[in-house]
């Protein structure tokens, strides 16, 4: 039985582009993994499949504390799936709801944290959620964010991107490895090359080169344009643009101010608040 490594992080912060990652390393085929198959290395602990697994009653159906009982179970499953440790996404504060941890420790091996400037996440989150900006920028700055259980996904509590950020990294431990959106995308052969390390694994160069390659923005949205993606939104295209400093462009200089305003320790532990200010 192995242990949890989640892969964790806020809404529209690398996750998936991380999985795609570790997925082009892990097969090792010459050209990219398909999208649509990152459920081979990696697991969402949300999926209803797992929960009713406990109980066949429609999730819907489901009371917030009947989830969150059955969330340590579904943890525990995830463990007993591989001999090895198994990567397993969230975007779950660290922290309880409903009087219940939603992380069990007990079944945790260690923690993959994604941070990205909220500046841009504001931007891809109202794209993905078909939202405005304004209530993008409202709903990532709400204590209670989340998600309700549908029969598709149990509910998932985010909390704000302050909450969720520092509940995940204000204690640092060789468990842990944080790894930032705009260091992936500028330097990824040096991200991905640390993140290899963390999990200590020591691939040929070429290995790792092809992966992060494989896993790159511009692969992972013409593998999308191409055959669409199963966790798609009907709202937006899921790798959209993925570019830093999109909100320069995008962004007026209130919407800038009120999101600096709600996250500026946080935003200052990771060099995000803008010179300006």
């Amino acid at each position: 039985m192995g242990g949890i490594i989640w892969l964790a992080s806020y809404p529209k912060s690398g996750n998936t582009w991380v999985r795609a990652f570790l997925h082009n390393l892990l097969m090792n085929s010459q050209g990219p993994v398909d999208i649509n198959a990152f459920n081979r290395f990696s697991a969402s602990e949300a999926r209803a499949k797992l929960f009713n697994r406990f109980d066949p009653r429609p999730l819907t159906t489901w009371t917030n504390k009947e989830v969150m009982e059955t969330r340590a179970k579904v943890h525990a499953f995830l463990t007993k799936v591989s001999p090895d440790s198994v990567f397993v996404k969230t975007h779950n504060f660290l922290g309880e709801y409903e009087g219940l941890p939603l992380i069990t420790m007990e079944y945790t091996a260690g923690a993959i944290y994604i941070v990205r400037n909220p500046l841009d996440v504001a931007i891809s989150f109202a794209h993905h959620f078909g939202i405005s900006i304004d209530d993008a920028i409202d709903q990532m700055s709400h204590p209670g964010m989340g998600t309700p259980t549908t029969n598709l996904v149990a509910r998932q509590v985010y909390g704000s991107w302050s909450i969720n950020v520092e509940s995940w990294t204000k204690d640092p431990v060789r468990s842990l490895h944080i790894m930032r959106y705009e260091d992936m995308y500028a330097e990824p052969l040096r991200a991905f090359g640390a993140l290899v390390k963390f999990l200590g694994v020591n691939p040929p160069p070429e290995r790792l080169e092809r992966a992060v390659e494989n896993s790159s923005f511009k692969i992972l949205q013409q593998q999308e344009q191409e055959h669409d993606f199963i966790e798609r939104t009907e709202h937006s295209q899921f790798f959209r643009e993925g570019r830093p400093g999109q909100w320069r462009e995008v962004l007026t200089r209130d919407q800038v101010e009120r999101i600096v305003a709600a996250h500026r320790p946080q935003m200052a532990r990771f060099g995000y608040v803008p010179e300006e200010e």
